[in-house]
């Protein structure tokens, strides 16, 4: 459904349905919603669609990640129930940054920032990313906690292994 979502235009049941409808069939995952009042419904339908474990989130600020500006609701289907929560970036003894410097650009601007964030470079880039990736780390049973999957994000950063598999992926998608 993404070149529908894109010709349409606007926000549309698209923007549900699309992350929702994933070939992959990911039995644990963490799903952004822009519209915050379908952040539970986004959970209960992954849920109902045979997740393991998912997790919907909406940052309070908008932005349809987990997010460093404030509190984050995260609505979370554990395995035997939902469950509603935040998750606040300063609790995390992270620095609350404006959306503004948590914006990407274009494709080749946000290629740009990954590969700094994946070759070290600090900043707000680098905590969101690790911040998305410790939920995600939590929700696939591989962190016992945020604090862990940050320390895990980092450790996966900062070691060349997350740059290893980004180039791997370049390299299977290019030949």
């Amino acid at each position: 459904v993404a070149p529908a979502r894109r010709e349409i235009g606007i926000r549309s049941i698209f923007n549900l349905v699309g992350p929702l409808a994933n070939p992959a069939r990911a039995a644990r995952q963490v799903v952004g919603v822009a519209d915050g009042r379908a952040v539970r419904t986004v959970a209960e339908a992954l849920r109902r669609l045979g997740s393991e474990r998912a997790a919907a989130v909406r940052g309070i600020d908008g932005m349809d990640e987990v997010s460093l500006s404030g509190p984050t609701v995260v609505v979370e289907w554990t395995g035997s129930q939902i469950v509603e929560y935040e998750i606040d970036p300063a609790a995390l003894r992270l620095t609350r940054r404006a959306v503004p410097a948590l914006r990407g650009g274009d494709a080749e601007e946000n290629a740009a920032i990954v590969r700094a964030i994946l070759s070290g470079r600090a900043g707000p880039h680098r905590d969101v990313v690790a911040l998305n990736a410790a939920l995600a780390l939590v929700i696939a049973g591989i962190a016992a906690d945020l604090l862990d999957g940050m320390r895990r994000a980092a450790l996966s950063i900062d070691s060349g292994a997350a740059a290893a598999k980004l180039d791997g992926l370049v390299r299977m998608t290019v030949s």
